[in-house]
């Protein structure tokens, strides 16, 4: 059973989650290590089979202390210590205040990451158990908006460039970018996600969604288009085209083509929402003056990337189909795009402009500008650290 005795031989903590905790316990520092432990998404093992069955909620199981004969305890790890990937054992996701209230009776001990040399011992008695919900109040639960890396995931080449690719994603959820393992956020998670919004329930939907992403079939054909329209009038112009300019292009475009009226209306939207988010990116400087997006393909290809990590979480496929699968996202999105921002501007404003509708407080674009920062701007992300080409 994988799990029970995870070995870890990297050359360090694997992520700043597993160095708190190491540091706080080591310290002797209760209050400042439950902190840590409050503010983290924790992982528990449980047989596939259980997992699958409708209602199932994972027990809390007591195992024998792997370091303490005779002492009885629930273990759980942290995202940079879970074990390989294996077809029937998975990763539920649980946070600290969960515990608490699922605790079973008579087990005094929790441990963290068994097996590792990052392994932390909670004293779990019901007295201790309150400081827990004490914690819990004082981080409100795990962390998002979190740029977080694997130091033994890929961190260099092609495989670390493909899953960069998904890193907004990441960075939103607060969970490792560079890894293809056990779990993404938890198999429940993994295939809650997957079923909604992609609507995929097994391989066949898997594959066929992926596709369509790699294709950039679901970014919006029409913002594509629009776009297009005006990267042909910059090639023959030899600069950036005005708004007027493009809006005549696109005019122009639409009556070659007969398109209808309700069409045409969508597509001068289009051309509204572009300006209107460039014009925003521009105001915070994250867009040059003289600078424009050409392609939204980033938005598919970044979310191919997650809804692979999901495919993989959820057991629609193996390790090695994930990683082909990111192998080929990279590819693509290096043909689309010259440069890490590039791709970033190309994502946040189809995001954007996708979810226009949904976000008149604005609070979406500020997510997806703070993320853009984050990833070109952190000396830690892997955009300032991974060649593009």
């Amino acid at each position: 059973m994988p799990g029970a005795g995870a070995q870890w031989s990297g050359w360090g903590p694997p992520t700043e989650t597993e160095r708190l905790l190491h540091e706080t316990a080591a310290a002797g520092d209760r209050d400042a290590m439950l902190d840590a432990l409050a503010r983290s998404r924790l992982y528990v093992l449980v047989a596939r089979l259980h997992a699958d069955t409708p209602g199932y909620a994972p027990l809390l199981t007591a195992h024998p202390d792997p370091v303490t004969p005779g002492r009885r305890c629930v273990t759980a790890h942290t995202s940079g210590t879970l074990p390989p990937w294996h077809p029937e054992w998975v990763f539920e996701t649980i946070d600290l205040d969960e515990l608490r209230r699922r605790w079973p009776d008579g087990v005094r001990w929790l441990v963290i990451n068994p097996g590792t040399p990052y392994a932390v011992t909670v004293a779990a008695g019901p007295g201790r158990r309150r400081a827990w919900q004490k914690a819990h109040e004082r981080s409100a639960g795990p962390q998002s908006d979190l740029l977080v890396t694997h130091r033994a995931g890929p961190l260099h080449g092609p495989l670390a460039h493909g899953l960069a690719l998904g890193a907004h994603l990441a960075v939103n959820n607060g969970i490792v970018w560079n890894d293809l393992g056990a779990t993404y956020q938890g198999y429940s998670t993994d295939r809650a996600r997957l079923r909604h919004p992609w609507g995929v329930l097994d391989r066949a939907a898997y594959r066929e969604t992926l596709e369509a992403l790699l294709t950039a079939r679901l970014v919006g054909r029409t913002y594509e288009s629009v776009l297009q329209i005006r990267s042909t009038l910059a090639g023959r112009l030899g600069r950036t085209p005005t708004v007027p300019e493009w809006s005549a292009a696109l005019t122009d475009a639409l009556t070659r083509r007969r398109t209808p009226p309700s069409e045409a209306a969508e597509a001068h939207e289009a051309l509204r929402l572009a300006v209107t988010y460039e014009g925003r990116l521009r105001a915070d400087g994250a867009l040059g003056v003289d600078e424009r997006v050409d392609t939204l393909a980033a938005f598919d290809y970044g979310r191919a990337v997650n809804v692979v990590r999901l495919a993989l979480g959820a057991r629609l496929c193996d390790p090695h189909e994930a990683e082909q699968a990111v192998l080929r996202i990279g590819a693509l999105a290096g043909q689309a795009y010259s440069s890490w921002a590039q791709f970033s501007l190309g994502y946040s404003l189809a995001r954007a402009m996708n979810f226009d509708e949904d976000d008149r407080s604005g609070v979406m674009y500020e997510q997806s500008l703070a993320q853009h920062r984050v990833l070109t701007q952190d000396p830690n992300s892997p955009y300032r650290n991974i060649a593009w080409s």
